[in-house]
Protein backbone atom coordinates (compact mmCIF):
# COMPACT_ATOMS: atom_id res chain seq x y z
CA UNK A 1 0.00 0.00 0.00
CA UNK A 2 1.18 3.48 -0.74
CA UNK A 3 4.14 2.31 -2.82
CA UNK A 4 5.94 0.66 0.22
CA UNK A 5 6.36 -3.03 -1.66
CA UNK A 6 7.56 -0.79 -5.13
CA UNK A 7 11.33 -1.88 -5.13
CA UNK A 8 13.53 1.51 -5.81
CA UNK A 9 14.79 1.82 -9.47
CA UNK A 10 18.08 0.58 -9.94
CA UNK A 11 21.05 2.35 -10.83
CA UNK A 12 22.51 1.44 -14.50
CA UNK A 13 25.20 -0.96 -14.81
CA UNK A 14 27.95 -0.39 -17.17
CA UNK A 15 30.28 -3.23 -17.69
CA UNK A 16 33.77 -2.84 -16.46
CA UNK A 17 35.25 -6.90 -17.33
CA UNK A 18 38.97 -8.18 -17.49
CA UNK A 19 40.76 -7.19 -19.82
CA UNK A 20 41.36 -11.10 -20.63
CA UNK A 21 39.76 -14.09 -19.04
CA UNK A 22 43.18 -15.71 -17.95
CA UNK A 23 43.31 -14.11 -14.66
CA UNK A 24 45.22 -10.55 -15.76
CA UNK A 25 44.22 -8.25 -12.99
CA UNK A 26 44.50 -5.20 -15.52
CA UNK A 27 40.68 -3.80 -15.78
CA UNK A 28 39.18 -1.31 -18.07
CA UNK A 29 37.87 1.02 -14.96
CA UNK A 30 41.74 0.59 -13.52
CA UNK A 31 42.92 2.44 -16.78
CA UNK A 32 44.60 5.82 -16.35
CA UNK A 33 41.80 7.57 -18.40
CA UNK A 34 39.01 10.32 -18.40
CA UNK A 35 36.43 7.81 -18.72
CA UNK A 36 37.46 4.26 -17.81
CA UNK A 37 33.80 2.09 -18.28
CA UNK A 38 33.45 0.27 -21.36
CA UNK A 39 30.41 2.11 -23.24
CA UNK A 40 30.98 0.25 -26.53
CA UNK A 41 31.17 -3.65 -27.27
CA UNK A 42 31.54 -5.57 -29.99
CA UNK A 43 30.41 -9.19 -29.54
CA UNK A 44 32.24 -12.37 -30.18
CA UNK A 45 29.21 -13.21 -33.11
CA UNK A 46 29.75 -10.07 -34.46
CA UNK A 47 31.57 -8.87 -37.76
CA UNK A 48 32.09 -5.78 -38.38
CA UNK A 49 33.85 -3.12 -40.77
CA UNK A 50 33.94 0.73 -40.90
CA UNK A 51 35.13 3.52 -39.17
CA UNK A 52 34.23 3.17 -35.06
CA UNK A 53 35.02 6.55 -33.51
CA UNK A 54 34.29 6.96 -29.42
CA UNK A 55 34.50 8.81 -26.73
CA UNK A 56 34.29 5.85 -23.98
CA UNK A 57 35.62 2.67 -23.90
CA UNK A 58 35.61 -0.21 -26.92
CA UNK A 59 35.81 -3.63 -26.19
CA UNK A 60 36.14 -5.75 -29.26
CA UNK A 61 35.15 -9.81 -28.84
CA UNK A 62 34.48 -10.58 -32.33
CA UNK A 63 35.82 -9.04 -35.76
CA UNK A 64 36.63 -5.33 -36.75
CA UNK A 65 37.89 -4.04 -39.92
CA UNK A 66 38.48 -0.46 -40.35
CA UNK A 67 39.33 2.06 -38.05
CA UNK A 68 39.02 2.75 -34.55
CA UNK A 69 39.95 6.21 -32.99
CA UNK A 70 38.59 6.52 -29.31
CA UNK A 71 39.73 8.83 -26.02
CA UNK A 72 39.39 6.29 -24.05
CA UNK A 73 40.52 2.66 -23.55
CA UNK A 74 40.15 -0.36 -26.26
CA UNK A 75 40.39 -3.61 -25.10
CA UNK A 76 40.77 -6.33 -27.32
CA UNK A 77 39.50 -9.73 -26.07
CA UNK A 78 41.38 -13.26 -26.79
CA UNK A 79 38.32 -14.17 -29.13
CA UNK A 80 38.83 -10.76 -31.48
CA UNK A 81 40.22 -10.38 -34.86
CA UNK A 82 41.03 -6.71 -35.64
CA UNK A 83 42.35 -5.37 -38.84
CA UNK A 84 42.29 -1.75 -37.80
CA UNK A 85 44.35 1.26 -37.73
CA UNK A 86 44.04 2.10 -33.88
CA UNK A 87 43.81 5.19 -32.12
CA UNK A 88 43.36 5.35 -28.49
CA UNK A 89 44.36 6.18 -24.93
CA UNK A 90 45.25 2.85 -23.48
CA UNK A 91 45.00 -0.56 -25.33
CA UNK A 92 45.88 -3.96 -24.25
CA UNK A 93 45.83 -6.95 -26.87
CA UNK A 94 44.72 -10.45 -25.67
CA UNK A 95 43.77 -11.54 -29.02
CA UNK A 96 45.03 -10.51 -32.66
CA UNK A 97 45.51 -7.31 -34.40
CA UNK A 98 47.00 -6.58 -37.36
CA UNK A 99 47.41 -2.91 -37.87
CA UNK A 100 49.35 0.44 -36.59
CA UNK A 101 48.91 1.97 -33.12
CA UNK A 102 48.93 5.08 -31.57
CA UNK A 103 48.29 5.25 -27.93
CA UNK A 104 49.42 6.46 -24.70
CA UNK A 105 49.89 2.65 -23.24
CA UNK A 106 49.77 -0.47 -24.66
CA UNK A 107 49.90 -3.61 -22.61
CA UNK A 108 50.22 -7.50 -24.81
CA UNK A 109 48.83 -10.06 -23.00
CA UNK A 110 50.18 -13.20 -22.66
CA UNK A 111 47.86 -14.43 -25.48
CA UNK A 112 47.75 -11.34 -27.61
CA UNK A 113 49.49 -10.69 -31.16
CA UNK A 114 49.90 -7.38 -32.58
CA UNK A 115 51.42 -6.77 -36.28
CA UNK A 116 52.19 -3.23 -36.96
CA UNK A 117 54.23 -0.55 -35.90
CA UNK A 118 52.91 1.77 -32.75
CA UNK A 119 53.78 5.44 -31.27
CA UNK A 120 53.45 5.17 -27.59
CA UNK A 121 54.22 6.71 -24.47
CA UNK A 122 54.56 3.05 -21.96
CA UNK A 123 54.18 -0.37 -23.42
CA UNK A 124 54.18 -3.73 -21.24
CA UNK A 125 54.74 -6.91 -22.77
CA UNK A 126 53.75 -9.77 -20.63
CA UNK A 127 55.57 -13.36 -20.84
CA UNK A 128 54.19 -14.88 -24.02
CA UNK A 129 53.00 -11.52 -26.05
CA UNK A 130 54.16 -11.34 -30.01
CA UNK A 131 54.37 -7.72 -31.36
CA UNK A 132 56.10 -7.43 -34.51
CA UNK A 133 56.74 -4.10 -35.80
CA UNK A 134 58.20 -0.78 -34.77
CA UNK A 135 58.00 0.62 -31.76
CA UNK A 136 58.48 4.41 -31.00
CA UNK A 137 58.45 5.91 -27.42
CA UNK A 138 57.37 9.65 -27.08
CA UNK A 139 59.53 11.76 -25.05
CA UNK A 140 62.63 13.03 -24.86
CA UNK A 141 64.60 11.06 -22.88
CA UNK A 142 68.57 11.61 -23.07
CA UNK A 143 70.73 8.72 -22.77
CA UNK A 144 73.36 8.53 -20.19
CA UNK A 145 76.89 9.78 -20.77
CA UNK A 146 79.26 6.64 -20.33
CA UNK A 147 82.94 8.26 -20.09
CA UNK A 148 85.67 6.19 -21.50
CA UNK A 149 87.63 3.70 -18.94
CA UNK A 150 90.82 5.45 -17.57
CA UNK A 151 93.90 2.90 -18.36
CA UNK A 152 97.58 3.45 -17.00
CA UNK A 153 99.97 4.70 -19.22
CA UNK A 154 102.46 1.94 -19.01
CA UNK A 155 101.85 -1.55 -19.87
CA UNK A 156 101.38 -4.43 -17.63
CA UNK A 157 104.33 -7.35 -17.96
CA UNK A 158 102.95 -11.00 -17.27
CA UNK A 159 101.19 -12.00 -13.91
CA UNK A 160 101.51 -8.03 -12.93
CA UNK A 161 98.30 -7.20 -10.68
CA UNK A 162 97.31 -3.27 -10.89
CA UNK A 163 96.26 -1.86 -7.42
CA UNK A 164 93.02 0.42 -7.44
Amino acid sequence: MFGRDKQAPQPKQTYTGAATNTGNAYTASQAPSSNGKIETVIGANCRLSGSLVSDGGVRVEGVFEGQIQTTGNLIIAETAKVYAEVQAQNVVISGALKGNINANRVEITETGKHWGDMVVNSLLLNEGAYHRGQTNMNGDVEPPMIEAPKYTSRALTAGEVVNP
